[in-house]
């Protein structure tokens, strides 16, 4: 048999996999609530976004279903355990903001350097079209999409424009929509909009610091807006959920572990 090559898995899914398997032995029974994110993440020695990133990918399964303000609770699953696919390989949420915000930061500087009156009336369509559209929705993707590629393209390099667009295609990924569900409104989108243009104008204007830094900001803002609870925390004595059942503990605390035995935090 030939050897395969060895991959290291996500932390994320390491801590995933380790949820799954409390389910599944029973540890946190179906209809019972798993501690809070908080504590979790306390357990398990590993951030915050990375036990979300966990507890989403668990509810793009049909593990767990996350209740905003009340908690993660263990549901039947109405089928076998979904797989999915190259489910090793997907990045999680925060790994994809992270490099676009390294990456577009970079370009966006020197895009307020070389780009032309035509650029930055593309920048500028793209920009009207975003105005106008209802989001969270597709067409709001599409110009979205559209605003980055341009300020890409503006630098005459199709390898950058090409990487900048495959980097914002994965919030089609299950778990980036699935989150993008509980936090993108239209108030998220006015927002983002307000971001836009701050980067828009530093380009228009010449000035490569403003520029990089307001598209540093509007895509560390984009973590931030992901980033905010949606457990039980700062909830406590809320009766929105009253046949919530009290959570099994383990036996003891589970922890992240990285190829070799070691622990880490993200």
């Amino acid at each position: 048999m030939p050897l395969e090559a060895v991959e290291a898995r996500r932390l994320y899914r390491q801590v995933a996999d380790q949820l799954r398997s409390l389910i599944d032995s029973g540890e946190y029974a179906v209809g019972s609530r798993l501690p809070t994110e908080r504590e979790l993440a306390e357990q398990l020695k590993v951030s915050r976004p990375t036990v979300r990133e966990a507890l989403i990918a668990l509810e793009v399964e049909g593990r767990v279903r996350i209740r905003v303000g009340s908690g993660i609770y263990v549901i039947e699953p109405a089928a076998p355990a979904m797989a999915v696919p190259a489910a090793a390989v997907i990045e999680g949420p925060f790994e994809l903001l992270r490099a676009r915000e390294f990456l577009e930061s970079a370009i966006a500087g020197q895009a307020a350097r070389v780009a032309t009156a035509d650029d930055v009336a593309r920048i500028d369509a793209a920009l009207a079209a975003m105005e106008n559209v209802v989001h969270p929705g597709e067409a709001s993707m599409v110009h979205d999409r559209a605003f980055h590629i341009a300020i890409a393209g503006s630098l005459g390099n199709a390898v950058l424009v090409r990487v900048v667009g495959e980097l914002f295609d994965q919030r089609l990924n299950p778990y980036f929509a699935q989150l993008a569900h509980y936090f993108e409104s239209p108030g998220t989108w006015r927002t983002a909009l307000d971001e836009h243009r701050a980067v828009r104008d530093a380009i228009a204007a010449h000035d490569p610091d403003a520029a990089r830094d307001a598209m540093r900001a509007h895509l560390v803002c984009s973590q931030e807006r992901f980033a905010q609870n949606f457990g039980a925390e700062g909830s406590a004595g809320s009766t929105a959920v009253q046949d919530r059942a009290k959570p099994a503990k383990p036996k003891t605390a589970p922890k992240a572990r990285t190829k070799g035995g070691s622990t880490r935090r993200r």
